[in-house]
């Protein structure tokens, strides 16, 4: 019971951090957020770091989840086109929905992270199915150094949804192309 109670509490922080921003992430805010009495969180993450530390891991955890699961349930991308498209279906889903509540927490997380190393080392991007899938991509196409390619082409794409996140709007497959193309070359 206790690891489902801090899991629902860490799944209430992505939430309220996604909702109010840094300043509203607060233990009385996280207990009305999953409905639970007064103290709960304190009893479970004492301070307001072990409580931010919680919500990182989650956040970590369910995007590696998520990650793996859409590397090894999508075939590897034959085309351009396809690789194009399996990234604009990723993008939109952190657009949107609960794909945008923890892209919201993700890149307050970030943030935080200048002032806690601790944090950064948490959010610190891991090897994946999804990851993979385009490095074997850009190395089927003969792209000298697909890692250090890949790094960039995903770094690219991640400021496209933050920037869709801070100023509204979609990413179009058009800029997704241009940036498949660039790492491609």
């Amino acid at each position: 019971m206790s690891a489902d109670r801090r899991t629902l509490l860490a799944d209430a922080a992505i939430h309220v951090l996604a909702e109010s921003g840094m300043r509203g992430l607060t233990h009385r805010a996280v207990d009305r957020a999953a409905n639970l009495p007064h103290g709960t969180t304190s009893a479970y993450y004492r301070t307001r770091q072990a409580l931010l530390t919680a919500l990182v891991r989650r956040l970590v955890a369910l995007d590696q989840t998520e990650l793996q699961a859409a590397g090894e349930r999508t075939p590897a991308p034959r085309s351009t086109g396809e690789l194009v498209a399996q990234i604009a279906a990723f993008v939109e889903q952190r657009l949107t929905g609960e794909g945008r509540r923890r892209s919201l927490a993700r890149y307050a997380c970030a943030i935080e992270s200048v002032h806690h190393p601790e944090l950064r080392e948490i959010l610190v991007p891991r090897e994946n199915a999804a990851r993979q899938a385009v490095r074997d991509f850009l190395a089927a196409r003969g792209v000298a150094d697909a890692e250090a390619r890949t790094v960039t082409l995903l770094s690219c794409v991640d400021g496209l949804v933050f920037d869709r996140l801070v100023g509204g709007g979609s990413v179009s497959e058009q800029e997704i192309h241009g940036l498949v193309a660039a790492a491609s070359r």
